[in-house]
This record gives C-alpha cells, sequence and structure tokens, in this order.
C-alpha cells in the first residue's frame, strides 16, 4: 500500500474548504503526516504547512475546477485522496420570501452537494489509477435529521450522504472508498454567531460529551479514513458528534 497502511505520506490529497474551520484542520492534519496537500478555497487559503500548496477555487464553478485540478496535476502529481470540505449555511424558512429562499436553495445546494460530485468526477481517473483513492465528503448530524429554517442546508446534506453511498457502491470495484464524515455541533465560523450561552446551554442538554466540538477532532476522524488501511470501510457515514445523534435517535 502507498506511504505504508498507517500513514499518508507521499500521498497528494485535495481538500476544498481549507481556508478555516473543519477543512483546514484537516490540511492541516493531513500535511503533519507527509501528504502533499492542495489546500483549496473560494479565497486563497494560508499553507497548510509542509509540502502543501493553496489554491484559489470557487468550486461551484466547472471551468475553474477542471482548471485548478490541472494546475495540481502539473505541480504535485496525480490525486490521491480528495476531502470535500466547502459548505454554506443560508438560513430561510419556507415561508420565506421567494427570492430569498430560492437564493439560499440554490447556493446551498450549488455549494454543498452538486460540488461534491463535480470534484469528484475531476478526479475520478486518478482515484482510480492505483486502487487506492480516498474520498471523504462533510456532511452534518442534519444529514441524520432536521432543524427548523435549514431545509436548504439540511436537503444538501441528506444529499452528500446518498451521493456517498452512491459512489462507494459505483468506484468501489476500483478500489477507491468514498465515505461521510457528519459534523455534530463543532466550533467554527457557522457556529461562529451563536453565543457562547446558548452554546453552553445546547451542549449541556443534547450532547452527552457536555461540549462543542473543534475542527481538530473531525479532521483526526477524516484521517482514519482515507489512510491507505482503511480499504475496507466504504459507504461508511461516521457521526462525530460527541454522542448526540445516538442521545436523540
Amino acid at each position: 500500500m502507498a506511504g505504508g497502511a498507517r500513514t499518508v505520506a507521499g500521498r497528494v490529497a485535495v481538500v476544498t474548504g481549507a481556508a478555516s474551520g473543519i477543512g483546514r484542520a484537516v490540511a492541516a492534519l493531513l500535511a503533519d503526516d507527509g501528504a502533499t496537500v492542495a489546500a483549496l478555497d473560494l479565497v486563497e487559503p494560508g499553507s497548510p504547512g509542509g509540502a502543501g500548496r493553496t489554491w484559489a477555487c470557487d468550486v461551484t464553478d466547472a471551468a475553474q475546477v477542471d482548471r485548478v485540478l490541472g494546475q495540481i496535476r502539473a505541480d504535485l502529481g496525480p490525486v490521491d485522496v480528495l476531502v470535500n470540505c466547502a459548505g454554506v449555511s443560508l438560513p430561510a424558512g419556507i415561508d420565506a420570501p421567494a427570492d430569498a429562499f430560492d437564493a439560499s436553495w440554490d447556493r446551498t445546494l450549488a455549494v454543498n452537494l452538486t460540488a461534491m460530485a463535480r470534484m469528484v468526477r475531476a478526479c475520478v481517473d486518478d482515484l482510480r489509477r492505483d486502487g487506492e483513492g480516498r474520498v471523504v465528503n462533510i456532511a452534518s448530524s442534519e444529514a441524520l435529521g432536521a432543524t427548523a429554517f435549514l431545509s436548504a442546508y439540511t436537503a444538501s446534506k441528506h444529499g452528500v450522504v446518498g451521493l456517498t453511498r452512491a459512489l462507494a457502491v459505483e468506484l468501489g470495484r476500483a478500489g477507491v472508498t468514498v465515505n461521510a464524515v457528519c459534523p455534530g455541533p463543532i466550533h467554527t465560523g457557522m457556529t461562529a454567531v451563536i453565543p457562547d450561552d446558548a452554546k453552553a446551554t445546547f451542549a449541556r442538554r443534547r450532547v452527552p460529551a457536555g461540549r462543542y466540538g473543534e475542527p481538530e477532532e473531525v479532521a483526526h476522524a477524516v484521517w482514519s479514513l482515507v489512510l491507505p488501511g482503511a480499504s475496507y470501510v466504504n459507504g461508511a457515514v461516521l457521526s462525530v458528534d460527541g454522542g448526540m445523534t445516538a442521545q436523540n435517535t
């Protein structure tokens, strides 16, 4: 197995949404473990460290994706690992004005779901080439339940789980694994707008761990799924939520 069963050293990893939060933590962890990381975001993210490189890329723009992936292959080599972290949350209830609801729906689905499929399609020949390709899609605890006024976000994350399972079946015989990670309440830019006292109350009532998680804790779950030794984990949906969904199921 390339790089050894317990490390991603020597692998080329593409991480979207790498400027902050979970994406940034994933890029840094993979780089620390010896991967050559291509970190992508709307605005060129900070260096992931190690042999990492950064690119500005709008994952909803097919032409940009193709151009950036071409540059990555030319500079770093073919892609071994793809981690789809780019995401948005644009709340709008079903009774919101039509223009607000449509804007939320269209943008959310474009970033959170369609772009993931686009990234996999753009990398799939690389991922299949040696029978060891790895894809991890970042979903959400919303993929396993629902919250009011987040219909676009919730639908997109349910879609991520469906996409993950479909691609796991489609690509499994080529040795490519496709898995999803479902973070619960995590300290990221998306949750930064929630007051600290509200976070504490929510965690006390809803999360067995009694706290919000950190991006690095999600990154370790992702790392475990992209290791060469994780070759028999395919189509899995892994909750990283302090036990929240287990408690509420």
